[in-house]
């Protein structure tokens, strides 16, 4: 993509959202009803009824999109007004597909104690929050820390990666006539993404998980794994591989990249099983690009990018999910939801191709699709 073009495109246009009004205000009747002496009203009974904003306020349809700036797309730790235009598209996301009124917030602090404490105090005017380009493992904590506050919180980095990944290696399995519960799949990089696809087909009965980090194989003979890491050897590296990316493809049915750019070369590829699925999903540059993949023998290639086939994306979800969050109540997305999410994703491609394993991302289908399946 041409970056000047982009530049100049987006200083022309300045900012992409807006507020808009829901109301008219036609009279001095409606001033008096919408803002005062009315609004003393509405104010005094959700003073003695808190609960009652989801249903009398602004938290009704909006989503706040909170970003540190530690870890943006491929770009690394570039700071809140690197991660303010990623926001603001996720915002313009939200309102295009699934009209719902999201805001971004990005923080000039990357304490994750500090990060709970604003959010916290920002909670009541919300109706649920968006975790955003938040490194790990400092992403975990500040998600789990956030749990509690009746409303839900997502880190889309993690679950929404997870959930789409899922629902493209349900239909991917499918195009390579494979058992998704009987997949080996190697992930590459362990980061608040590996992380969450590991722990997702774990529990949607995938068992051979090899995990890797910038060191090689997450395994139990190494002395450098942090507590996460070590973690993540309850449901993953069954066959306590040790090594590299050589070691962890060698006859791999599967392969996810969310690492960074050429991590995966096509003598890797050569090493897996016949049928061979890629998934190489770092931005802007993917592990490898598809032609080279295909060439090295894989079946099936997604990337994380819009001008290839099979854009594995978390925008595919993220809208869904708080559509079906927002209307029905839900204060957390559970481990369920999410699987049901990625199933639901994956039944609007019926039938798969090496070329279709996911639906497109403007598909009108997704949001009412993915929303039913939250609750």
């Amino acid at each position: 993509m041409d970056h000047k073009k982009v530049i100049s495109g987006y200083k022309k246009q300045g900012a992409r959202i807006e507020t808009a009004a829901r109301v008219k205000l036609r009279t001095k009747a409606d001033i008096a009803f919408w803002y005062t002496p009315g609004v003393g009203v509405a104010s005094s009974y959700l003073a003695e009824h808190p609960k009652e904003a989801r249903q009398m306020s602004v938290k009704k349809n909006s989503v706040a999109i909170v970003s540190d700036g530690s870890a943006v797309l491929g770009l690394g730790n570039i700071g809140p007004y690197g991660a303010l235009p990623v926001m603001e598209g996720k915002a313009l996301l939200f309102k295009q597909m699934a009209n719902i009124d999201a805001w971004p917030i990005v923080l000039d602090t990357q304490d994750a104690d500090e990060i709970v404490r604003v959010v916290k105090a920002l909670a009541p005017s919300f109706g649920g929050i968006n975790l955003e380009d938040i490194s790990a493992p400092k992403c975990f904590a500040v998600e789990a820390a956030l749990s509690e506050l009746g409303i839900p919180v997502m880190h889309d980095d993690q679950h929404g990666t997870a959930i789409v990944v899922l629902a493209g290696l349900i239909n991917a399995a499918k195009v390579a006539k494979k058992t998704l519960s009987k997949l080996t799949v190697v992930i590459s990089g362990a980061g608040a993404a590996g992380t969450a696809v590991a722990k997702l087909l774990s529990a949607a009965g995938v068992k051979d998980i090899v995990l890797l980090d910038r060191a090689g194989i997450i395994s139990p003979a190494r002395q450098d794994l942090t507590p996460t890491k070590q973690g993540l050897l309850a449901f993953t590296n069954p066959r306590k591989l040790s090594g590299g990316l050589d070691e962890a493809l060698r006859g791999a049915d599967a392969f996810v990249g969310v690492s960074g750019k050429g991590v995966l070369r096509a003598e890797h590829v050569a090493l897996m099983a016949e049928n061979a699925i890629v998934f190489a999903l770092a931005n802007p540059e993917p592990e490898i690009f598809p032609e080279e993949a295909k060439k090295a023998g894989a079946l099936v290639v997604a990337t994380g990018r819009s001008d290839f086939p099979n854009q594995i994306n978390n925008a595919l979800v993220f809208p869904g999910v708080f559509r079906g969050a927002l209307d029905r109540g839900v204060t957390a997305i559970t481990e369920s939801s999410k699987l049901r999410a990625a199933k639901a994703l994956a039944a609007l491609v019926p039938k798969p191709t090496a070329a279709k394993i996911v639906p497109d991302v403007l598909d009108k289908r997704v949001v009412p699709a993915v929303a039913k399946a939250i609750r």
